[in-house]
């Protein structure tokens, strides 16, 4: 690895799956690299499934290339661009590769839900402006997520209906969860503070521990 000095940090922007991460990266104006491209084929050996279930987990880290993105996200800090996976997320698989091309831009965004998972790295890498997890009422997530999976078509509706109760009843043990990692919780009017923080170049502050989670019966 070079030992150039690297004038590009990356914001880390996790949260649960349909918290709004892609339309408050869309409203930096800056680059924004799609984690969720990094996501395993179906059919690879290694995915893991949702216990008691013979749907395979999604939401699981394990479904996901980290060593991938992190190789792409240190490119990118380190010449400006690199090369990606093209995701169908409705058939589960790459359908080719394109180029990413930041040029000289201090500063990117990589969202995603697996996006906290790779904090640590990037802090240790040099490479970490912030990293941020949005969170909201796990109902409001349920509903957006919904519509969104349904309009384009991600999976069956039998598939999405589980997944979407599913996560709405775990929703603020997977924000605990990024907190623990690293990512800061935040709604997005906080975060799109601490982003124009980062574009200003500012620090981050370390993230702080979270507060026990106290999940109800129904998960919200």
């Amino acid at each position: 690895m070079s030992s150039q000095a690297i004038s590009t940090r990356v914001v880390l922007l996790a949260g649960p799956s349909g918290s709004g991460k892609s339309s408050l990266a869309a409203r930096t104006g800056l680059p924004v690299l799609r984690l969720d491209d990094f996501y395993k084929e179906a059919g690879d050996p290694t995915l893991p499934l949702v216990t008691g279930s013979t749907d395979i987990d999604w939401d699981s880290a394990l479904s996901w290339d980290a060593d991938a993105a992190v190789a792409a996200i240190t490119e990118l800090c380190r010449t400006g661009r690199t090369d990606v996976p093209v995701y169908d997320i409705a058939t589960s698989s790459r359908t080719g590769h394109e180029g990413f091309h930041i040029e000289r831009t201090p500063l990117f965004v990589a969202e995603g839900i697996f996006a906290a998972d790779i904090v640590e790295r990037c802090q240790s890498l040099g490479l970490l402006a912030d990293a941020l997890c949005l969170r909201g009422r796990p109902s409001t997530t349920f509903r957006r997520r919904l519509l969104r999976d349904l309009r384009e078509g991600r999976k069956s509706v039998p598939f999405l209906l589980r997944r979407g109760w599913r996560l709405m009843r775990a929703e603020r043990r997977i924000v605990a969860r990024q907190a623990e990692l690293g990512a800061y919780p935040c709604g997005k009017a906080e975060a799109l503070g601490r982003l124009a923080a980062a574009a200003a170049g500012r620090c981050r502050t370390p993230a702080p521990a979270p507060a026990p989670v106290r999940i109800s019966p129904a998960g919200d």
